[in-house]
């Protein structure tokens, strides 16, 4: 009996390997651009030659695949004459799965992690490179995720493999004493990604949680790449956490449910689990940090049977001690929600107050959706009512405007 090779079977494999083969490309190659292109023709082959003759063992053809369009290139090019014979000898005495060192893969994907989202590149191409190299996502999805033009993803694709290989950035972990900051920076992409997916910047969709579980996967594998990095675990833990609530947040037509209308009975018990396993690892591996703390926030409302049973004092704790480690505006605003809960609207009015008079956060609906939920909690109507008039015309995403204009029309 035949097996039927489909395209999203194709998809499905390079999925789950392409950081693996793009790694192992790069391992052999030298040359971090030509493996991820090599890579990309053994999966446009594979789309082909599959549903006519689907191979043993796919991860394996595609790496094949991929090793023997990388030599073809390198063939092409006279100038590394001499690198093709090394290579093209190597390749005749071995095989591509005996070659590939199972002991060294998982430090090959970590270095390819560190690259793609390396600090020469802009913001934009370290998540496009992450997304596609790692996380194996077309240009098409990853412009799909982000609400951008399939050209523009291609774009910075092209010029951060352009900047890589321009600043002829290594194929190997950082040292060390860099690793911890350059850390920082691949955690910073992953959570980009997770925050657009849990709330999008645009668009008509509140939620885009196939975009979000992208971020989760990445997160599992440095989690399990480096499980001495109690803020590796911190981040994964915070992911979980927020899309155990995802099933809640919306209604089925899309549009947003607020947290104290959530059915907490949907909340994903598994996904809450999964969040409270990597806070529990994240503490015994050194400690909370910024990314730690917030999950730990999130941990507090998954305890909660409801909004008014939430220990929100706890909740202004943790955020005081993230504005200590991480301090930010939306940190500072994330408070002021927290002590109008716990204390009440008056004192969480002052904080905000002073949001505005530092102009921290100009041009961004999030200050004045607050300060006009607040001043609605505090009877002044009509300054509530500018306030979440403003909201409404700073927010890009159609779901949250909705719910801002919802809040405006109830105080008329």
């Amino acid at each position: 009996m035949s097996t039927v090779v489909s395209t999203v079977d194709v998809e499905a494999v390079w999925r789950i390997e392409s950081a693996r083969i793009v790694a192992a490309m790069t391992r052999f190659t030298g040359d971090f651009g030509l493996a991820e292109d090599a890579a990309q023709e053994a999966v446009a082959e594979a789309l082909v030659a599959w549903p006519r003759t689907p191979p043993a063992d796919p991860a394996g053809w595609l790496m094949a695949t991929a090793r023997r369009r990388a030599i073809d290139v390198i063939r092409r090019r006279a100038v590394l004459r001499d690198r093709y014979a090394v290579l093209a000898a190597d390749a005749a005495r071995e095989a591509v799965a005996d070659e590939v060192d199972p002991d060294r893969i998982g430090d090959d994907v970590l270095a390819l992690m560190f690259i793609s989202c390396h600090p020469v590149l802009s913001p934009e191409a370290r998540v496009a490179l992450t997304l596609r190299v790692v996380a194996g996502l077309s240009s098409q999805e990853i412009a799909r995720a982000f609400l951008v033009p399939v050209p523009t993803v291609q774009a910075r694709i092209t010029r951060g493999k352009k900047a890589i290989a321009a600043a002829g950035v290594p194929f190997e972990l950082p040292p060390p004493a860099e690793r911890r900051e350059r850390l920082g920076g691949v955690l910073s992409v992953v959570y980009v990604v997770f925050t657009e997916g849990s709330t999008a910047t645009s668009g008509d969709r509140l939620v885009r949680p196939e975009v979000a579980y992208e971020a989760i996967r990445l997160a599992r594998t440095l989690a399990a790449l480096l499980p001495d990095e109690p803020e590796v675990h911190g981040l994964l833990a915070l992911f979980e956490l927020t899309a155990a609530r995802f099933p809640a947040r919306t209604a089925p037509d899309g549009s947003p449910i607020l947290l104290a209308d959530q059915d907490r009975g949907r909340w994903d018990v598994s996904a809450v689990h999964r969040g409270l396993a990597a806070l529990a690892a994240a503490a015994a591996a050194g400690g909370l940090g910024p990314y730690g703390l917030q999950a730990a926030i999130a941990a507090t409302h998954a305890a909660a049977p409801s909004v008014e049973a939430t220990d929100w004092d706890r909740i202004v704790v943790l955020y005081e001690a993230l504005g200590r480690v991480a301090p930010s505006p939306v940190v500072e605003l994330n408070r002021a929600v927290a002590v109008a809960m716990a204390s009440g609207p008056a004192e969480a009015l002052a904080i905000v107050d002073d949001l505005v008079v530092s102009d921290r956060l100009s041009g961004s609906h999030l200050v004045p959706a607050v300060r006009g939920e607040l001043l609605a909690r505090l009877g002044r109507r009509p300054e509530a009512r500018a306030e979440l008039d403003l909201a409404a015309r700073l927010c890009a995403n159609e779901q949250e405007r909705s719910v801002l204009l919802r809040k405006r029309a109830a105080l008329d």
